[in-house]
């Protein structure tokens, strides 16, 4: 449920403080009844909503996949001034909001959607949707802190569900990967650092159905079909009808007409006086 006068936004009718003068001036309709009250609350998806008798269409639902680099803050803003994954983003008519948090110093998969009910269901601890990440780490993870990894770990916020581990890099410095299926706060690493294993580099490479694959770091690119409907289906959600954002109309410049050739001047300058 979101406030009529945001859904009219969304949907591209006007600015907010201009829907908000329309339902004001008892233009809008939901489900046939005229709205006044501002903040009323309604279901795009399943309420009809019109403006002066003309149907509003529900905002399209678009999702985008950022192999995010390190140094960036997954927020919409920061008051700090530091750089957010927002800036990486295309500029798209879609209001889009990250699926969850990567920590400042971890890179890979981040999603980001316009689909309340799907980022809820994502990040919902009960969904157990698995995250895979790719973790280097000072010294050897030998096969103890492998088997207590698998088992789970004591952290100060509770005990850990187990983890599958696969070695990849065995040495001073060791690469492994390992998928867990909770969202606690730098959970990876804690894991890691309660092991006396420090972690150098940390990135996710999979989110539920959904795999980075080979794109290249600061790079987005738009979910396939096929992978549109596995992350929907992996929390119980029909799919909607695939969409792609809606970028914003480039206007091009007119070139100016060319014009023809001066013609050719006949001074007198450097011509030898007779």
């Amino acid at each position: 449920m979101e406030r009529l006068q945001k859904v009219l936004a969304h949907a591209g009718v006007a600015s907010r403080r201009k829907c908000e003068q329309l339902i004001a001036e008892g233009r809008v309709t939901v489900d046939g009844q005229t709205i006044t009250e501002m903040g009323y609350l309604v279901d795009a998806e399943k309420q009809a909503i019109a403006v002066d008798g003309k149907p509003v269409a529900a905002e399209q639902k678009v999702i985008l996949l950022l192999n995010k680099p390190t140094a960036y803050m997954t927020t919409v803003s920061d008051p700090e001034g530091r750089r957010t994954v927002m800036s990486l983003l295309p500029q798209v008519a879609e209001r889009l909001y990250p699926v969850g948090r990567l920590d400042y110093d971890t890179s890979g998969l981040l999603l980001f959607t316009n689909d309340g009910a799907l980022t809820e269901r994502l990040l919902h601890p009960s969904r157990d949707i698995e995250k895979v990440y790719r973790v280097t780490v000072e010294g050897k993870v030998d096969k103890e802190a492998r088997q207590r990894l698998a088992e789970g770990i004591e952290l100060e916020d509770g005990l850990t569900a187990p983890a599958q581990v696969e070695m990849l890099r065995q040495g001073d410095e060791s690469v492994v990967q390992i998928a867990i299926h909770e969202g606690r706060n730098r959970q990876v690493r804690r894991m890691f650092e309660a092991l006396g294993l420090p972690v150098k580099r940390l990135k996710r490479i999979a989110f539920g159905p959904i795999a980075l694959g080979h794109l290249k770091t600061g790079q987005w690119r738009l979910l396939e079909p096929a992978e549109w409907k596995a992350l929907y289906r992996s929390v119980e959600l029909t799919p909607p009808p695939y969409a792609r954002p809606t970028f914003p109309k480039v206007e091009r410049k007119e070139r100016p007409a060319r014009r023809g050739k001066k013609p050719a001047r006949h001074g007198t300058r450097n011509r030898k006086k007779s």
